[in-house]
């Protein structure tokens, strides 16, 4: 599983910054565009909600367990990347780490 999950992380690291590359490339730095494009429609703040949602919950967990990575770089990747590379990353991390003596 170790493999599986720093497979996903690469993958979720790599496909969404295609996307995000493609519309800073298309619309600039803009940090208002970006919240903005995230709320554009129903389907897209739906989405954009769900993964907020879901990345509050991942930061509580972290933050709660008395064992395993620091949470910092974990939130570092979420909130740069995105969660799709933030969570398989993190559970990488705590396999290596329970592997160790």
């Amino acid at each position: 599983m170790k493999n599986v999950y720093l497979l996903s992380a690469i993958v979720g690291a790599v496909v969404p910054m295609l996307f995000f590359l493609n519309f800073f490339a298309a619309s600039g730095l803009g940090l208002t565009t970006f919240v903005t494009a995230l709320f554009v429609n129903g389907a897209a703040g739906g989405f954009a909600a769900d993964l907020l949602i879901t990345s509050l919950v991942f930061w509580i967990y972290m933050f709660a367990r008395t064992e395993g990575p620091k949470p910092w770089l974990f939130v570092a990747l979420n909130l740069t990347i995105g969660l799709s590379c933030a969570l398989p990353a993190y559970l990488y991390a705590n396999m290596r780490r329970a592997e160790l003596p």
